[in-house]
Parts: structure tokens; C-alpha cells; sequence
């Protein structure tokens, strides 16, 4: 039924793929124009929607950079309630920034973090001040000609058929991987087959030739308590809250090490309310065995935080995650492609 509605709506497919083809082309004529500027910028994004690792990528780019550039983060800030230009601190909530700038903050307190829908306004801000500055899910704004383009595929992405809205997940063009100077496949096997590769790197090559294609997985860390210290998910009943786009590999992961799992699930970026509080708790209340944990994502959990003085007593962590590279050589040659360019750049700057 899912495949039927699938091919029912590509010829609203091809409409839209064709007002996206006829956008990309007015910016590459020039006759939309792009603004370019004198401080390095270095944009992670994606052609499909959410759940393809952008965060874990930027966190991985900004611990790449920090010592050596004075750096800052520029996000969107999706779903909060402010507008404009606004700079995330360590005590902003999830509402007013959105919820991966501000785990981006409090992940490094010493970097600049904002939000700005105006990318281009928001490096006017920023520039001044910074060195390089990297753009979280920025790969559609055309209107800013960025230094750099990181561009992540989903492993899972392949195995299905790339069509672009309603029929697809994907919000631009295969063709638009041209711009990327680093491809990265995120969310992959940790042992890929080479033919699997193989079959992915003939694809991309379909549209850009020259970029760096590299492989990367999802590193789990230990699950962090709101004292921040280490907790264990062995032999406990866990009640997995999750609004994210993609929960499943981290059910799978979380259900590998843990007793039980009941799975509370929201959309992704869910606001949570009073209501989801409550049934967060009676899920949590409802469990006989002894040994249970009320476990998260931590971006989840910066939404969770104006909360938790109704967890008192209930046991609450979130899982921290990372970006790690399937093989070492690709991470040396994703860090010197990256460094080379920046550094002829900032010289000149």
C-alpha cells in the first residue's frame, strides 16, 4: 500500500523536482544571486529530511577546528519560538534556540552558538569575531555562497528510491551533490561489505566526481544522569523516549544491552508538554521491576529540561552519541581536506 501511494504521487514528484531544478539553475546563472564572504564558512547539510547525523557531523567539525580557529556555530534553530538573530548560552532552553544549538552549547561552552533563519544576516553578526564559521543544515540556502559543503546521505537511503517530495524524503536534487567538496554516508554498518561501497560510490559519482566520499557510524556512549554521572543500562527495564526522525537503530542499540525496552516515541523536535510529562511517568510508574531507567537522546534532552524537577526521584539519563569514521585513513584525509582549504583562506583573511 505504502509503495502504491508512493508511485501514485510522483507526478506531483516531478512538478516539485522541477521547481527545485529551475531554482538551482537561476543561482548557478547568477541570475538569483549568492553572497559570499571574507571569513571561511563550512556548511553541513543534507538533500533528504532530518535523521541523517547533521549534529553529530557539526560537533565533529567544531572539535576538529576549535583549537586551532576561533570558531562559531550558525543553526536555523528549528521549532523555536524566537525570530531573528539570537546567541545560545549555556541557561537559553530548548523553546527559545531549538534543541541542537543549545546541545551544541552546552556541549562547548566556549564556542559561539546561534540561530538565525537569515544565514546570511546571521554571518554579518558573527563574522567580525570569528574566524570560520560553520552552518548547521544550510545546504539549501542558496542565497549564501559557503567556502565549504559537507554533504550526508543516510546508508539506509539507498536502499530505497530517491525521489524528492510527496513521493520521496528527499527535499533537493541528486544532481545538487555536485556542490559538495566532502561526501559523507552516515549511519552505516560498522563492518561494510566492499560491496556495498561500491554500489554507493557508483552512484555519487553519477553527480560529483571529485568530491571526498568517506563512511561513518554512530559511536554510543555511556548514558549520562542529570549529576552527570556515568550510568548502566545492563539489567534494567528502560523506558526510551525518543522525538527524533529515525529512532530505530537506537532501540536496537539501547534493546542489545538492556533487560526490557518500552519505547515512548514523539515526532521529531516534539515540544513537550505537561501531558507528555505524565505519560512519560506512568510508563515509567507502571513498571514492577526494580531496576528501570527513563533514558533519552541528548537532544531530546534539552527539550526534557524545563522538566525535571517532575523526575524527582525517577531515575533519568541521556545517551550521548558521536561521529566515528569506518576507517582511520578517510578521517586523516576528511581532517587535511579540510584544514588545507581553511588555511589558505584564513591566511588570506
Amino acid at each position: 500500500m505504502r509503495n502504491s501511494l508512493r508511485y501514485l504521487l510522483l507526478p506531483f514528484s516531478v512538478l516539485y523536482g522541477l521547481i527545485v531544478w529551475v531554482r538551482n539553475r537561476l543561482y548557478d546563472a547568477g541570475i538569483l544571486s549568492s553572497q559570499s564572504f571574507s571569513t571561511p564558512t563550512i556548511v553541513i547539510g543534507n538533500l533528504a529530511v532530518g535523521g541523517t547525523g547533521k549534529s553529530p557531523m557539526t560537533e565533529f567539525v567544531a572539535s576538529l577546528l576549535r583549537k586551532q580557529y576561533k570558531i562559531a556555530i550558525l543553526s536555523r534553530g528549528y521549532g523555536r519560538s524566537t525570530r531573528g538573530f539570537f546567541e545560545v548560552t549555556v541557561s537559553s532552553s530548548a523553546r527559545e534556540v531549538g534543541d541542537e544549538p543549545l546541545q551544541f552549547k552546552n556541549k562547548f561552552p566556549d564556542i559561539t552558538v546561534a540561530v538565525c533563519e537569515d544565514r546570511c544576516k546571521g554571518i554579518k553578526k558573527l563574522e567580525k569575531d570569528h574566524e570560520v564559521i560553520i552552518l548547521d543544515d544550510a545546504y539549501q540556502h542558496r542565497r549564501l555562497s559557503a567556502l565549504f559543503h559537507i554533504l550526508l546521505f543516510d546508508f539506509q537511503s539507498f536502499e530505497q528510491p530517491m525521489f524528492v517530495f510527496p513521493a520521496g524524503n528527499f527535499r533537493d536534487l541528486l544532481l545538487e551533490a555536485k556542490r559538495a567538496q566532502i561526501i559523507a554516508i552516515t549511519k552505516c554498518p560498522l563492518f561494510l561489505p566492499i560491496e556495498a561501497k561500491m554500489r554507493i560510490e557508483r552512484k555519487i559519482r553519477q553527480y560529483n566526481k571529485k568530491a571526498l566520499l568517506v563512511f561513518t557510524h554512530i559511536n554510543y556512549f555511556d548514558p549520562i544522569d542529570r549529576k552527570g554521572r556515568h550510568v548502566s543500562l545492563q539489567d534494567k527495564h528502560i523506558v526510551l523516549v525518543t522525538g527524533i526522525a529515525k529512532p530505530q537503530p537506537l532501540i536496537d542499540y539501547v534493546s542489545r544491552r538492556a533487560n526490557i525496552v518500552t519505547h515512548v516515541s514523539f515526532t521529531d523536535h516534539h515540544q513537550f508538554n505537561m501531558s507528555d510529562i505524565d505519560h512519560i511517568l506512568t510508563s515509567y510508574q507502571s513498571i514492577s521491576y526494580p531496576q528501570k531507567l527513563i533514558l533519552t537522546t541528548e537532544k531530546d534532552y534539552q527539550r526534557l529540561k524545563p522538566f525535571i524537577q517532575h523526575f524527582t526521584g525517577v531515575e533519568l539519563a541521556y545517551l550521548p552519541i558521536g561521529l566515528q569514521f569506518n576507517d582511520a585513513v578517510q578521517r586523516q584525509l576528511f581532517s587535511s581536506a579540510l584544514n588545507q582549504i581553511l588555511t589558505s583562506s584564513v591566511n588570506q583573511h
